[in-house]
């Protein structure tokens, strides 16, 4: 964590040097010290706590979602080989579909809510998650399964004993892919339909041509990022099994 940091702040005062040196050019990227200044203005006057804690809801949501139903899929495709060969190709097809552009259907759907936002995020961060699933299931050892069966474990015992726990790292690499994606495309939908949450904020203080206020905005995104990475981290080691 300190060598994170101190090349975290070594980057920030290396773009702070080329700024004022003209090398880059302050009209597009601020100096970071103006972004540091503007995060107490922000706080005080856009209600940055509001916002952020929307921004974090939905988000929250999309990845209750996400672990029900993409986790749950995941487990169904494994379990039918037929539903696995059939879908697999279109659930990977998915993933590099532009799933943020088709906001107006959602819209028709949903209406401008909130749900609109959680909806997208979670249709978006859904194919790596049921995708991660599969490869976790489908990659556990063998001898494991034999040992199982050895001991006459049914197939329920065989997956809540066996599958699952060798399948858990490959499961949560998922879930951090889709959060990924679900957090981009839920602040990108805030930014497109100016409704709640740090997505707006960035778009209003970018159309006041606010920079240092625009990249302080950017920062809190990344930081609810974090934040659910910590979680999922955290999670992970509380569910995975001892070695």
């Amino acid at each position: 964590p300190a060598l994170g940091f101190a090349t975290l702040v070594g980057v920030f005062a290396l773009v702070e040097v080329l700024i004022r040196a003209g090398v880059i050019n302050r009209f597009v990227v601020p100096l970071p010290s103006q972004v540091l200044a503007a995060i107490p203005r922000i706080i005080a006057e856009e209600g940055i706590p509001h916002r952020f804690w929307q921004t974090t809801q939905e988000a929250l949501w999309a990845s209750v979602l996400l672990v029900v139903v993409g986790i749950g899929v995941g487990m169904l495709m494994f379990r039918f080989r037929l539903l696995r060969s059939a879908c697999e190709t279109w659930v990977a097809a998915l993933a590099s579909a532009p799933v943020v552009l088709m906001y107006p259907l959602f819209l028709v759907i949903f209406g401008r809510s909130a749900t609109t936002i959680v909806m997208i995020g979670f249709v978006a961060g859904l194919p790596p998650v049921i995708l991660k699933t599969i490869e976790g299931l489908a990659g556990t050892r063998t001898v494991l399964l034999d040992v199982g069966r050895s001991f006459r474990l049914d197939d329920w015992q065989l997956f809540r004993k066996i599958l699952l726990p060798a399948a858990m790292p490959s499961i949560f690499v998922g879930l951090r892919v889709g959060l990924i994606f679900a957090l981009i495309n839920i602040v990108g939908v805030e930014f497109l339909i100016n409704f709640g949450g740090l997505g707006q904020l960035i778009n209003e203080l970018a159309e006041r041509y606010d920079l240092p206020g625009t990249y302080a905005a950017i920062g809190f995104v990344v930081l609810v990022s974090v934040l659910f990475f910590v979680v999922s981290e955290r999670t992970e080691r509380w569910l995975s099994p001892p070695t």
